[in-house]
């Protein structure tokens, strides 16, 4: 799908990057909007919108794909409130990185044949307009998640990543999707937090940082409330992973009171072994 009009509700780093190259990839209309006026008029001032209505109504009568870009918690409300003011013609998908809530919402507003989640793994540090750039979302994988009438939207949604973005998609179902970004996505933040929070209290005060405690810990330094919004999502598919964490923990801690070289080799080779097959 090649959309005439692109509407973006969201303009931050993933919305107002999709909404720059969606212009640079010669859509001919391209409408967003955001709750802050600062980031509308940014936006328009850097080329990556024609408009900026005040109204999300505005721009939900006149689009042919819809793109929810606002956090998770708010993108369900968005489509509730926009729901009533879509043209018949128009598709609708949302960025957010948990799908199983959005997809229920839009089949319960019997949007299902219009609409496909999807999720870009095009994570950012900034937050805001100011974080976007027109790079983020090239060659990104992008998750789509149809409906159980959808599937005709969820192909369309994917071409639109395809030919617009140059990303490349993956159909997954709502439900195995949000249980493999409890494992992928989720488990790794909660990790990285907790160790922030350890470092917070335990870490002598004024004592530099070495690369293995700055790289671990990257991620605690992410938006805690969006976290707060993800995680309470998924918590039913994050929980059983949590305390799967038990039993390697404990494999650990026999090794080392037992002090055990082999077992705690054996420990670190797996994840050594895995590591490295990531990076190829």
């Amino acid at each position: 799908m090649r959309p005439t009009t692109l509407g973006v509700i969201g303009l931050g780093a993933i919305g107002g990057s999709l909404a720059r190259l969606a212009k640079q990839s010669k859509v001919s209309s391209v409408l967003g909007w955001s709750p802050d006026a600062l980031e509308r008029r940014a936006a328009l001032e850097a080329g990556a919108l024609d408009d900026a209505p005040v109204e999300p109504a505005a721009i939900a009568k006149a689009a042919d794909l819809l793109v929810l870009a606002a956090p998770p918690a708010a993108n369900l409300q968005l489509l509730e409130i926009l729901a009533p003011h879509l043209s018949p013609r128009t598709l609708v998908t949302d960025v957010g990185s948990v799908k199983r809530a959005i997809v229920e919402r839009a089949e319960r507003l019997r949007l299902g044949p219009r609409f496909a989640g999807s999720h870009p793994l095009a994570g950012t540090h900034g937050h805001g307009f100011w974080a976007s750039r027109d790079t983020l979302l090239v060659n990104a994988v992008v998750y789509v998640t149809p409906t159980n009438e959808g599937a005709a939207a969820a192909r369309e949604v994917a071409g639109f990543w395809e030919s617009v973005c140059g990303a490349r998609t993956v159909l997954i179902d709502a439900l195995a999707h949000d249980r493999q970004m409890a494992v992928t996505s989720h488990l790794p933040q909660v990790i990285a937090s907790l160790l922030g929070r350890y470092l917070a209290d335990h870490a002598p005060a004024g004592a530099p940082l070495g690369p293995g405690a700055r790289d671990t810990t990257r991620l605690a330094a992410s938006d805690p409330p969006l976290w707060t919004e993800i995680l309470l999502m998924n918590r039913d598919a994050l929980l059983p992973v949590l305390r799967g964490l038990e039993e390697p923990l404990g494999e650990l801690e026999r090794g080392l009171e037992e002090g055990d070289p082999i077992a705690v080799e054996a420990w670190l080779a797996k994840g050594a072994v895995w590591r490295r097959g990531v990076d190829g």
